[in-house]
């Protein structure tokens, strides 16, 4: 039996995570280094005797889910194995936590049990309900896999370097970096996406640090429901009346 689908085969390694693909995810799950949470629904195969449960959340991190709508449905993998993820077919990028990373948490697809999570605000330069936005901070020694639509930019920010970018476009950033969420326009114009430019909310970084930029984003509101006006990165509804 021949094919070149037979080229697709595992790739070595000998490290936790190895791209399979810039789309699918190898992760090696053993005992000796812990388990792994991963968000549910990303498993495609796996080998060994790997156990899945889903993670158990306490009731502070139920709280702040219900209060904010920030959270990501996860499982736990342990055992002695590979599993393999993947998320409709986005690219995939496995970097080290180090000073500590904020992050989105619909573009999370795996981490190490051992790293820290908490949640965090930004502030909004509008002073509008909901217009400010909550990620998912992750501390401590250990690695994390996140998922971009297309390859990504990684822009540096540093003393007399701040960057700019459309926060439905953003990622995830070095924790240490200052962060605000603003409106590129007036009071009276943020239910139109600047104008006729299409351009909304954008996120200003200051300090030292990386931002990962992804080179999508999501569609601007086309029209009201109800009064409300769904926008920003999570889809989060601000209040306000029909022009």
């Amino acid at each position: 039996m021949h094919s070149t689908l037979f080229a697709h085969v595992p790739v070595p390694s000998t490290g936790r995570y190895t791209l399979q693909n810039p789309q699918l995810l190898k992760v090696d799950v053993n005992q000796g280094s812990g388990a792994v949470l991963a968000r549910q629904g990303a498993m495609v195969a796996f080998e060994g005797q790997i156990d899945f449960q889903s993670q158990y959340r306490n009731n502070s991190w139920r709280n702040v889910r219900q209060m904010t709508g920030e959270g990501i449905e996860l499982m736990k993998c342990k055992g002695n194995g590979q599993v393999y993820l993947a998320n409709f077919a986005q690219h995939i990028h496995v970097m080290e936590v180090g000073r500590g990373l904020t992050v989105d948490s619909k573009y999370v697809l795996a981490f190490d049990s051992t790293l820290g999570v908490g949640i965090v605000a930004i502030d909004s330069a509008v002073e509008i309900a909901s217009a400010g936005a909550y990620n998912l901070e992750l501390s401590g020694a250990g690695q994390v896999a996140l998922l971009t639509s297309g390859e990504p930019l990684v822009l540096e920010v540093g003393p007399g370097k701040n960057i700019c970018a459309d926060a439905d476009a953003v990622i995830a950033w070095s924790t240490t970096l200052r962060t605000q969420l603003q409106a590129p326009t007036s009071t009276s114009g943020v239910w139109r996406r600047r104008g006729s430019t299409g351009e909304g909310w954008e996120m200003q970084f200051q300090g030292e640090g990386h931002v990962l930029i992804q080179p999508s984003e999501l569609l601007p509101p086309t029209h009201l429901r109800g009064g409300m006006l769904g926008f920003g990165m999570r889809g989060n509804s601000l209040g306000g009346s029909r022009a």
